[in-house]
């Protein structure tokens, strides 16, 4: 009988799917992230390992729970909390959850740059504090996006549907940044490929959507903050590391950029210095991805992928 570990409660739909096949299944006994050692202890021997982004996998954990291990299904789209390496050199199949969580990201993405834009956050702990005392004609005094330029990083699905609802929703310019241009959605959808130095000088709003790579760490720092306008907002909804926090809390005091909205964190859970402070900015804690409906169906992608393994098929979303 195949042995699957789950290192965290996730929606039951992929529990139920994994049980269904008489699978051999724990899951961990604690709601929190568990040590390397933790996993170690409760993985060890299984066939497969169904983990989250916030576990750290390496080779000396995939060494630690044993040579069953066939397939890691990470319960996320990225895999940068996996060494894509070691597992190679192990033959151990990675697998993801693409696609499914496109729409939700994107809306939280919409979201974000309409909170930070309209002051809401700001103006809801104002509000509930009772210094709400009527209406006054310069109180709270935000920026329109209807007519504005947006520029996505990563023209990626989950950029492309965001550049996609602006475009359509509230007549936004779109421009975007890639390393790969996609002539193909530039058609499509009537936007521009600029640089990343054309697009941060020229964009109203920000948006970036672009995977951790060593390639993307601190890809927004000093220096590209420095060029943004200082009307702009920067959103950040695909991994904390991308921007260079220390750099976007000075150029935030500064006034250097309006305003900032963030989804994800460069230490995560915590935050650099002084950030949490800050009225300008809007913190979420990593909740893009949060609705029923995707968690849901990530459950359920993680675990057919890793029936997919089991059954001798090759899983629909192979990472490595």
């Amino acid at each position: 009988m195949f042995k699957i570990f789950v290192t965290r409660k996730i929606p039951d739909v992929g529990i139920q799917f994994l049980r269904g096949k008489k699978y051999d299944i724990a899951v961990s006994p604690y709601d929190r992230v568990l040590t390397r050692r933790e996993i170690i202890k409760y993985a060890k021997g299984v066939d497969a390992l169904l983990c989250l982004l916030t576990d750290k996998i390496d080779g000396e954990v995939m060494d630690g729970i044993g040579t069953r291990l066939k397939i890691i299904a990470n319960y996320a789209v990225g895999v940068d909390n996996i060494d894509l390496e070691a597992a190679k050199k192990r033959g151990i199949i990675i697998t993801n959850t693409p696609g499914v969580l496109t729409e939700a990201v994107a809306e939280h993405t919409i979201a974000l740059l309409f909170a930070v834009t309209k002051r809401i956050a700001e103006a809801d702990r104002f509000a509930r504090a009772g210094k709400f005392k009527g209406w006054e004609p310069m109180l709270f005094l935000g920026s329109g996006i209807t007519g504005k330029t947006l520029g996505i990083v990563g023209l990626g699905r989950i950029g492309g549907e965001v550049a996609k609802r602006m475009r359509d929703g509230f007549n936004v310019k779109i421009i975007y940044y890639d390393l790969t241009r996609n002539e193909e959605m530039e058609k499509a959808l009537g936007i521009e490929y600029f640089s990343l130095e054309t697009l941060l000088r020229t964009a109203d709003f920000v948006s970036i959507h672009v995977p951790l790579l060593p390639s993307t760490k601190h890809l927004i720092s000093e220096k590209e903050l420095s060029l943004m306008k200082s009307s702009a907002y920067l959103i950040n909804t695909s991994r904390g590391p991308v921007i260079d926090e220390k750099a976007l809390v000075e150029a935030l005091k500064k006034k250097i950029i309006r305003g900032a909205a963030l989804d994800v964190f460069e230490f995560e859970p915590k935050f650099s210095p002084g950030l949490a402070k800050l009225n300008n900015v809007v913190l979420t804690p990593h909740i893009a991805s949060a609705t029923d409906e995707t968690r849901g169906k990530m459950s359920e992608l993680a675990a057919q992928n890793i029936i997919d393994v089991f059954s001798g098929g090759k899983p629909k979303n192979l990472v490595v």
